[in-house]
């Protein structure tokens, strides 16, 4: 199962044309790249929906080999179930998922995601519910905001909705495409609008390649030239174009 960092990263690309930046390039091109890489959440390696449920909080500021490892430790003690969950204590809870970091939170949020379930009848019931309600009973658990939510409804409940996070609008950003404004809603309708023939499965690879890629190369200081969007991303191509001018400059005053 992948951790944070994909097995192998795209060979250098060129800059030899321009192309104008949209959704379904961006996904082209991301799958090309990354199509053979194994994400934690995708249908043939995620292990049930209660692992994508319990995963979603966990990894909430933290990595997801944090995250993986106190799901690791909740399974091991039988506690990966909302029943169990709904009923066990804080501090015990808290306690088997320290590894993933702010224990205390996590597992009030934990609680309170299981409460609900079990509450509402079950995983069943939850997996069962058309996806705008699913979103909106989510939405108003204590600790789920829209991400972890859509994250659910993505991959637990294979709902067609489109998951944004922070790789998603910098990538976005930096290619020259998205709405002006910083609203989740906007943002998601955004991606949604622009892929209007795309399933669940295509969302779930999608939102996957994003973070690979986010992971791997879109970083906060970026590997502009691997980039296999490099001829799309005006922002790629200013730092690729600009590299050698820094490096001759830096060798002339190396040579003063």
């Amino acid at each position: 199962m992948i951790g944070d960092t994909p097995s192998s990263a795209p060979a250098r690309a060129t800059v030899n044309c321009e192309l104008p930046a949209n959704c379904e390039l961006i996904y082209a091109r991301l799958d090309a790249a990354y199509g053979d890489e194994r994400w934690h959440w995708m249908p043939d390696v995620v292990r049930g929906p209660i692992d994508v449920i319990v995963g979603a909080v966990l990894v909430q500021h933290t990595t997801w080999t944090n995250a993986e490892r106190a799901l690791e430790c909740l399974r091991s003690a039988g506690a990966l179930d909302t029943a169990v969950l709904a009923t066990m204590p804080l501090d015990a809870l808290a306690a088997l998922v320290r590894v993933s970091g702010t224990p205390s939170i996590k597992a009030r949020r934990l609680r309170a995601l299981a409460t609900m379930i079990e509450d509402g009848g079950g995983l069943p019931w939850l997996l069962a519910l058309p996806p705008a309600t699913m979103r909106t009973t989510l939405i108003a658990t204590h600790g789920v905001g829209p991400e972890t939510a859509d994250a659910i409804a993505l991959y637990a409940a294979g709902h067609r909705t489109f998951v944004i996070d922070a790789y998603t609008k910098r990538l976005a950003r930096r290619v020259g495409i998205g709405p002006a404004d910083d609203r989740y809603e906007t943002w998601q309708r955004f991606f949604e609008d622009a892929l209007p023939d795309a399933d669940a499965a295509l969302f779930q690879r999608y939102h996957a390649w994003i973070v690979l890629h986010g992971k791997t190369l879109c970083r906060a200081t970026p590997r502009c030239a691997p980039c296999p969007l490099l001829d799309a991303c005006d922002y790629g191509r200013v730092r690729v174009i600009a590299a050698p001018t820094r490096s001759a400059s830096l060798a002339g005053v190396a040579a003063r």
